[in-house]
């Protein structure tokens, strides 16, 4: 039996820590793209993390988590050595970018940790990839060095411009299109406002871009219904038909409305389990 044991912690922005856990199973078979799924003890909740890299050799997969709810805050208590009830994967359909040659990666956030295996992978098959890192501020920059390894060309922008350029992933984005760099495909991760933004540009460049939908999933096995998602006007789960599709066939409007719908609730649960209740 495994023992899901954390090798090692740290913490890369506010509230955001990296985990890597020794799951040799899940390591053995992992690809870019997938997710897990875990529990912190015998009586937590299951909750689905995307795989942010692995390393078949040592047996180890790395997850990067923002402590948003019950289960991610029990999970920031933990320390290395602690072990993990589960850890079960991988699942969903890892990310197949076989067909293209020029690839950009746009992440947004917490999105790197989608965007950063990928580029790893591409960097391993001789396609090194173009790289978009965006970030409300420098404190919520994560693996800048680690892409500036395993890219051709970086790019880094936040919000407020305390690292990098001033602005917005799209308007790098834009530049590159109107440059008219090759890109035979996008990949863009982050928040829903920022992949719906993205795929505007591209758009209108006619360049394909896929999104990741896994910050809606909960169950990750389809039967909850929580990350039910319209796409090219039919209905997709993104944990068992993605969590990636094409962005310019998914429905943002009918994702974001859905995304908010007990964001009042959550607060509420917070606060409960912080006792910052009033």
């Amino acid at each position: 039996m495994e023992k899901y044991e954390i090798v090692s912690k740290r913490t890369l922005a506010d509230r955001v820590n990296e985990y890597v856990v020794y799951a040799p199973s899940v390591a053995r078979h992992c690809l870019a793209g997938q997710f897990v799924i875990l529990r912190v003890d015998d009586d937590g909740e299951r909750v689905p993390f995307t795989v942010c890299d692995y390393d078949r050799a040592v047996g180890t997969v790395s997850i990067l988590v923002q402590e948003v709810g019950y289960t991610t805050m029990k999970l920031a208590e933990t320390k290395v050595g602690d072990r993990l009830a589960d850890f079960v994967g991988p699942l969903g359909n890892p990310t197949d970018l076989s067909a293209y040659k020029r690839i950009l990666l746009v992440g947004g956030g917490i999105g790197a940790a989608v965007i950063y295996p990928q580029a790893k992978q591409l960097f391993s098959e001789n396609r090194a990839a173009d790289v978009v890192l965006g970030a409300r501020n420098v404190s919520l920059v994560m693996y800048e060095e680690e892409f500036r390894k395993y890219c051709k060309n970086f790019h880094l922008i936040t919000d407020d411009g305390s690292s990098g350029r001033k602005g917005f992933v799209t308007d790098i984005v834009r530049e590159l299109l109107e440059k008219g760099v090759g890109y035979d495909a996008v990949f863009a991760v982050g928040p829903l406002g920022m992949m719906r933004a993205v795929c505007n540009v591209t758009r209108e460049f006619g360049v394909h871009t896929v999104v990741s939908m896994n910050s809606l999933m909960v169950d990750g096995t389809g039967m909850c219904g929580c990350c039910r998602i319209t796409v090219g006007g039919k209905i997709r789960y993104a944990c068992i038909d993605g969590p990636e599709f094409d962005g310019h066939e998914v429905d943002f409007d009918e994702a974001a409305s859905r995304a908010v719908m007990y964001r009042e609730a959550e607060k509420e649960h917070v606060c409960r389990l912080r006792g910052t209740a009033k």
